[in-house]
């Protein structure tokens, strides 16, 4: 015996509840990008971010900006720079690897080597100048007890290196925007110098954990944005985090949100999912495409 189709039960299209409505459909608009994004899934999200960074902004809430290396090598220097400009930023966290694309670019214009070419020959990371110009800085930053980001800043600024005005570190110590950079001791090129001292590299990172944890202590209503950092700053937020609770600070109530053209396990833990009682917000891009996205959604409140 085979089914009859025929005594199939049906409903008429407008009695069933339905997903998406016309009244969701976008209205093409070149003036306005945020008009052009549905509420719909990541577009309501991306939205609702938007809505956030500007509500920080207005209430004087931190807005923490935290970055792996790419974000500069993507040729995003300036974008960051003018949301810092802006008053959008109120602070940068980020590696020891941005530091050295950030003052390569400020000292010749260029940055982001052939590591397999250089590897075969023994130079990956053997420039004179890097080694020489930010381990030097590192050790005069130690014995002033700085931070290591206010130290990098610092020191392209007052050398007035060619390029110094795209430099991220040089503009947030002039514009006395915090940056502070969570060094990983071996990660990173600069360990291979003879100038190298790492108790003056742990000393200033450390001043950095301890002034990005100040930071935190602020954040309730606040924002924190993470792009491309898929180990060290999702760690290091998050012992902050704990430590500014941990001395009896209230961080309970603020929006953390990671972007990665991956899904990466420690930022969506660490910063989208674990800080309990913040809103945690997940998209998936690449940098230079999500970045300038962000940047042009909150010049529509600007």
């Amino acid at each position: 015996m085979v089914i009859n189709i025929k005594k199939v039960k049906r409903y008429p299209l407008e009695k069933r509840e339905s997903k998406v409505s016309i009244n969701m459909l976008v209205t093409p608009d070149k003036k306005n990008l945020i008009k052009c994004m549905p509420d719909v899934l990541a577009g309501k999200n991306f939205k609702e971010v938007v809505k956030r960074i500007i509500s920080a902004k207005k209430n004087k809430k931190p807005v923490i900006f935290m970055f792996g290396a790419h974000v500069i090598k993507c040729g995003l220097s300036r974008i960051v720079i003018d949301l810092m400009k802006k008053n959008v930023i109120t602070a940068v966290s980020t590696n020891g690897a941005s530091i050295i694309h950030d003052f390569e670019l400020a000292y010749t214009g260029k940055t982001s080597e052939d590591v397999a070419i250089q590897l075969k020959k023994g130079e990956f990371g053997m420039s004179l100048e890097t080694g020489k110009y930010i381990n030097g800085a590192v050790k005069e930053g130690a014995k002033r007890n700085l931070g290591l980001g206010e130290t990098i800043g610092n020191m392209i600024n007052n050398k007035k290196l060619k390029f110094h005005r795209d430099s991220i570190f040089a503009n947030a110590y002039n514009l006395k925007i915090p940056a502070t950079v969570h060094a990983g001791i071996g990660t990173d090129i600069i360990y291979q110098h003879p100038e190298c001292d790492g108790a003056s590299w742990g000393k200033t990172s450390y001043n950095d954990f301890i002034k990005l944890t100040d930071i935190i202590t602020k954040l309730e209503g606040g924002v924190v944005l993470n792009f491309g950092s898929a180990v060290i700053l999702p760690e290091v937020f998050l012992k902050s985090l704990n430590l500014a609770r941990n001395l009896g600070h209230k961080v309970n109530n603020f929006t953390a949100c990671n972007f990665d053209m991956n899904y990466q396990y420690r930022a969506a833990e660490n910063i989208v999912s674990r800080p309990t009682g913040g809103s945690g917000f997940y998209f998936i891009g690449h940098h230079e495409i999500m970045l300038p996205l962000l940047y042009h959604s909150l010049l529509t409140f600007l």
